[in-house]
């Protein structure tokens, strides 16, 4: 035979079941901004068709991820979440091409007026790539500055992928806040219609994404 619960046990067990209650609704409160602004930009699109391609699901930043600053200095992939990333692979040797896009870079920024304190440069330099050229690096450090980070190509070519037919030295790809990659430019693409994606993004996410990192 089994005792019966005691009124001690009993609201015991309920103070565990509203403690329990509690935390769940407050997860659900922080949640949903988010989730209702990717569901928003996702299925409502109310300005039409993304231009870029949507990365569905998105691709979380890897924690395991190996990156260095150009010092050989180790950097915690989770050190790059807090901010929109407007993120290149380049090769070391840039050359005419990969400078154009170091421009695309920075005007997309720039375009975005208010909102581009939201937004950081970020380039991906493959490890086995050379260190690019001094008067490069200088005239990237000039304003906002990129932030250049070296990893394994592999590690790269495992988190992000180009379209079909491309490779990722083609490609911008934008990553969020929570380092989840989400967009992906086309080669050479119309300044004007990525900053549609651009502000439609930070717009929908306006009620918890923050400016600074």
């Amino acid at each position: 035979m089994h005792s019966l619960p005691t009124s001690q046990g009993l609201a015991e067990a309920q103070h565990k079941r509203g403690g329990r209650l509690r935390m769940l609704m407050v997860l659900a409160a922080c949640a949903a901004p988010v989730l209702a602004s990717y569901f928003t930009f996702y299925v409502v699109q109310p300005s039409g068709r993304a231009y870029a391609d949507l990365i569905v699901p998105t691709v979380d930043l890897p924690a395991t991820l190996h990156l260095q600053d150009l010092q050989g200095k180790p950097v915690a992939a989770d050190s790059l979440k807090g901010q929109w990333l407007l993120t290149l692979v380049q090769e070391g040797g840039c050359d005419e091409a990969c400078e154009r896009r170091f421009f695309l870079q920075r005007q997309l920024r720039e375009m975005l007026g208010k909102e581009r304190d939201k937004v950081d440069k970020l380039w991906l330099l493959p490890e086995d790539s050379p260190l690019p050229r001094p008067e490069l690096l200088k005239a990237l450090s000039q304003g906002v500055a990129v932030t250049i980070l070296r990893a394994p190509r592999a590690e790269l070519q495992a988190w992000l992928k180009p379209a079909e037919g491309q490779t990722l030295q083609d490609h911008v790809f934008l990553v969020d806040p929570m380092g989840r990659w989400m967009l992906r430019a086309p080669p050479q693409p119309d300044p004007s219609k990525l900053k549609g994606d651009l502000n439609r993004l930070l717009k929908a996410n306006a009620g918890w994404d923050k400016e600074g990192r």
